[in-house]
């Protein structure tokens, strides 16, 4: 669904992406592992559009379909083909209610009269009885999850989340997690979870790809993601 081939971004003189490549399948959660500063967010961004690449390819290639280049395109056009993002900010209308976060979200994505379907409430309960509230009322969990609402109120073939667990209780991981085993493994969506929580990585994700300094340095099936492999890459040793 999604191939990137030899991604280098700089900022400024600053080499901080290199060389590369990363192939997301359809219907696979695949986890961006990483110490903080190593590049996650950066490779987060690129794909997005909100950082420019220097060099390389992001191919969006769908069963059907002829390939699409998203480089240039920039970050309003590669929602477009159906990439849901939930940033680590959440970026949600804290002045908005429920149900006006929801329109909002839909109206971004050219479907300005549509109303939010009950789907979007099977997936997240908890915000029902909260429609007509207002964001800035909500806890953290809430505000995630609608968070997470707004980018799969139309049905993105790819969801993107950045950092989910930064902040996060062990109620809300195992919220998140139902979800996302949900999302990939019933129906079908692509996911893209940068997270340096190990733990949470190896229970939702089933492939992996470890950044270091800028660098995939080793990628496979999660079951591969061992003890060695985090001693070698995610030690403070390996960071001097």
């Amino acid at each position: 669904m999604l191939s990137l081939r030899a991604v280098n971004q700089f900022y400024g003189s600053q080499h901080t992406l290199w060389n590369v490549d990363l192939d997301l399948p359809p219907g696979i959660c695949t986890g961006v592992v990483g110490l903080p500063g190593m590049g996650k967010t950066t490779l987060i961004n690129c794909i997005t559009g909100n950082l420019p690449v220097e060099s390389g390819t992001i191919i969006w290639h769908e069963k059907g379909g002829p390939p699409c280049n998203l480089l240039g395109a920039g970050a309003e056009q590669q929602s477009m083909p159906g990439i849901g993002y939930v940033s680590q900010d959440r970026r949600i209308f804290s002045q908005l209610t429920v149900e006006e976060n929801l329109h909002v979200a839909m109206r971004a994505k050219g479907k300005p009269d549509a109303a939010a379907s009950s789907e979007i409430y099977d997936l997240f309960p908890q915000l029902w009885p909260l429609r007509q509230t207002r964001a800035t009322g909500m806890s953290a969990d809430e505000q995630y999850q609608l968070a997470l609402a707004n980018a799969l109120i139309t049905h993105p073939r790819l969801l993107i989340i950045d950092e989910p667990m930064h902040g996060a209780g062990h109620t809300f991981a195992h919220k998140l997690s139902q979800l996302l085993a949900r999302l990939s493994r019933e129906l079908g969506m692509t996911v893209l979870l940068a997270e340096q929580q190990l733990s949470f990585i190896r229970r939702v994700a089933d492939r992996f790809c470890m950044l270091y300094r800028g660098r995939n340095v080793a990628q496979g099936h999660v079951n591969e993601l061992d003890d060695e492999l985090i001693a070698h890459w995610m030690s403070l040793d390996a960071r001097r």
